[in-house]
């Protein structure tokens, strides 16, 4: 698994890592019960503050995305979070009003913008 993090772009390191995780396990790369590198060794790797990636892990495992054995690492907890649809909904719509913005800034027609989700979609592959 690699993570790469990008200091200048204007998003927050943690939320880089959180992404690609979420990226890797929507896109079968990392599947349930999967170690994650500890917090020491990933935050040496990308030259960050370990706090940094216990974040974005602390996050995750919020989310149920990751569980923590005490003393025995971070694992992948499941393909998605049992959460209600509303919630899901929620946590998407934000994401879908900045991409929605960026595509009428660069004059995409709804008709382009819902090709481009689907054939994103389509990447990740079917769910296990």
């Amino acid at each position: 698994m690699i993570i790469r993090v990008q200091p200048g772009i204007g998003t927050a390191i943690y939320l880089q890592i959180e992404s690609q995780l979420k990226h890797a396990i929507a896109a079968g790369a990392l599947k349930r019960d999967d170690a994650l590198p500890p917090v020491r060794k990933l935050a040496a790797e990308l030259r960050i503050n370990p706090n940094t990636v216990a974040r974005a892990y602390q996050n995750l495992e919020r989310d149920g995305i990751l569980r923590t054995v005490p003393g025995g690492g971070c694992y992948v907890n499941g393909q998605s979070p049992g959460l209600l649809k509303s919630e899901k909904l929620r946590r998407l719509r934000p994401l879908a009003t900045q991409l929605a913005v960026e595509a009428k800034q660069l004059r995409l027609s709804r008709e382009e913008l819902v090709q481009l989700l689907e054939n994103s979609y389509d990447e990740l592959g079917e769910a296990p």
